[in-house]
C-alpha cells in the first residue's frame, strides 16, 4: 500500500502541480506573441476538454491493461506538449500542443487512473482516506510548483521555463514503475465480470452518478476559471505578480489540508454532505472576496479558503463512484465523471477570456460562479451512496488477482 500511495502521490504532485500554473504564463505570453486574451484561454480550455475526453479512454485501457503503460505514454505527451506550448509560432499550433497534447498527457497522469490503481490495491475501508492522500499530493504540488514556475519565468524567460519543465515531467515515467499491478502481468485483468458497455450504461441511467456529474461541472468551472484568470484579475487592479503567485501557492498549499480532510471524513460521514458543504462554502466564499475592499491581505484570505476546497471534492467523488459501483471499470467511471468536470473547465477558462475581452471585466463570470455553487450544493444532496443492486446483489469490486 505504501509503494502504491508513495509513486501515485509523487506522480499527481508533478502533473497537477505543473499545471496549476500555467495561468502564470498568460500575460507573458500574449505580450509576447501580440496574443488575445481569449486566445491563450481557449487552448486551456480545450487542454481542459481534451483531458476530459481523453481521461474516458485512459480509464479503460488502464481498467483493462494496467495504469503503468497509460501514465509512460502520459508523460511522454506531457514533455511534447511543453516543449510544444513553448515553440509555438501560431495560436492554432499553441492549442494544438498546450491544448489537445497536454490535455491527453494530463489524462493519463492525474486523478483518474491513479485512482483506479488505488481502489483496486486498498481495501474500501481505507479507500476514501487513501483518495484523500493522493489529493493532497496534488495540492502540494501546487504548492511547490507555482512558486517554482513563477521563479523560472522571471530568471530564465517564459519560453526557457516550459522547456525545463518539460524535461522535469519525464521523471513521472520512473514513478510508474511503482504502480505495476501483478493482475495485468499478463496483459489484462484477471477478472473482468461486467463488460464496458453493461458498466457505462448503468452508470449513465443511474440517477446519482449523473447529479455527481452535474456537481463535478461545477467544481471544474470554479477552480480552473479562478487558477487561470485570476493572475490577470489581480493585475487589472494593481496588484503586483507576486500577488497572485503567492495566492496560487497557498490555494495549494491549504488544498492539502482540506483534501486529506475531505477524504478522511469521507470514512465517517456521508459524502454527499461533505460534497453539498464544500460547493456552498465555495459560493459564499467568492461573494465575500468580490464584496470585501481589495488588498493584498484580502486575496490571501481568499486564497487560503478557496485552497481548503479547492479540490476536496475529489477524493469523495471519487469514493462514491466506487462505492455504488464497485472497483472493476473505476478508472473508466472515474474518467466519464471527470469528463463532465472538464466540460465545466472548457467553459470557465473560455468564457472567462470571452467576457473578459468584450466587457473589459470578470464581474459576470464572479457571479456565476457564485451561482453554480448553490446549484451544485443542491444536487449533491439527493445522491444514494449505497451499493447498485444486480440481480438481487449489491455491487462490491473485487481486487484482481495478485494485486
Amino acid at each position: 500500500m505504501f509503494q502504491v500511495l508513495a509513486c501515485g502521490a509523487a506522480i499527481v504532485t508533478l502533473s497537477m502541480g505543473i499545471r496549476h500554473g500555467f495561468g502564470l504564463w498568460l500575460q507573458p505570453i500574449t505580450q509576447a506573441q501580440g496574443w488575445t486574451r481569449e486566445t491563450f484561454a481557449f487552448a486551456i480550455a480545450v487542454q481542459n476538454l481534451a483531458w476530459g475526453v481523453f481521461g474516458i479512454f485512459a480509464g479503460m485501457v488502464a481498467d483493462r491493461f494496467g495504469a503503468l503503460r497509460v501514465i509512460v505514454g502520459g508523460a511522454l505527451l506531457y514533455a511534447l506538449g511543453l516543449v510544444g506550448m513553448a515553440l509555438s509560432p501560431t495560436g492554432l499550433l499553441f492549442t494544438l500542443t498546450a491544448g489537445v497534447l497536454i490535455g491527453a498527457a494530463q489524462a493519463g497522469t492525474t486523478y483518474a487512473v491513479i485512482y483506479g490503481v488505488i481502489g483496486r490495491n486498498i481495501s474500501a475501508d481505507r479507500r476514501s482516506w487513501a483518495m484523500g492522500v493522493a489529493a493532497a499530493a496534488g495540492s502540494f504540488g501546487q504548492f511547490l510548483m507555482v512558486p517554482t514556475e513563477g521563479f523560472l519565468i522571471s530568471s530564465f524567460g517564459w519560453k526557457t521555463a516550459l522547456l525545463v519543465l518539460s524535461a522535469a515531467v519525464l521523471l513521472i515515467m520512473p514513478l510508474a514503475l511503482g504502480l505495476r499491478e501483478s493482475g495485468f502481468a499478463g496483459g489484462g485483468s484477471a477478472r473482468h465480470e461486467q463488460t464496458i458497455g453493461q458498466a457505462l450504461r448503468e452508470a449513465l441511467k443511474y440517477p446519482s452518478f449523473q447529479l455527481l456529474m452535474a456537481g463535478y461541472f461545477v467544481c471544474g468551472f470554479q477552480v480552473v476559471f479562478i487558477g487561470v484568470h485570476m493572475p490577470s484579475y489581480l493585475k487589472d487592479k494593481g496588484m503586483s505578480p507576486q500577488v497572485a503567485g503567492y495566492a496560487l501557492a497557498l490555494i495549494g498549499l491549504f488544498n492539502v489540508f482540506g483534501t486529506y480532510t475531505a477524504g478522511a471524513l469521507g470514512q465517517r460521514i456521508a459524502k454527499k454532505k461533505i460534497l453539498a458543504t464544500i460547493y456552498l462554502s465555495r459560493a459564499v466564499v467568492i461573494a465575500v472576496f468580490l464584496a470585501a475592499p481589495l488588498s493584498p491581505a484580502s486575496v490571501y484570505i481568499f486564497a487560503s479558503l478557496m485552497g481548503l476546497l479547492w479540490l476536496s471534492t475529489v477524493p469523495p467523488t471519487n469514493a462514491v463512484v466506487a462505492q455504488i459501483f464497485g472497483i472493476q471499470h473505476l478508472s473508466m467511471l472515474s474518467g466519464f465523471i471527470f469528463f463532465s468536470h472538464q466540460m465545466g473547465s472548457f467553459m470557465g477558462v473560455w468564457l472567462g477570456g470571452y467576457l473578459y475581452d468584450r466587457t473589459g471585466s470578470y464581474d459576470i463570470v464572479w457571479y456565476i460562479a457564485i451561482a453554480l455553487g448553490v446549484f451544485a450544493a443542491l444536487v449533491n444532496l439527493p445522491v444514494r451512496e449505497a451499493p447498485i443492486t444486480r440481480d438481487g446483489r449489491a455491487s462490491h469490486g473485487k481486487l484482481p488477482q495478485g494485486a
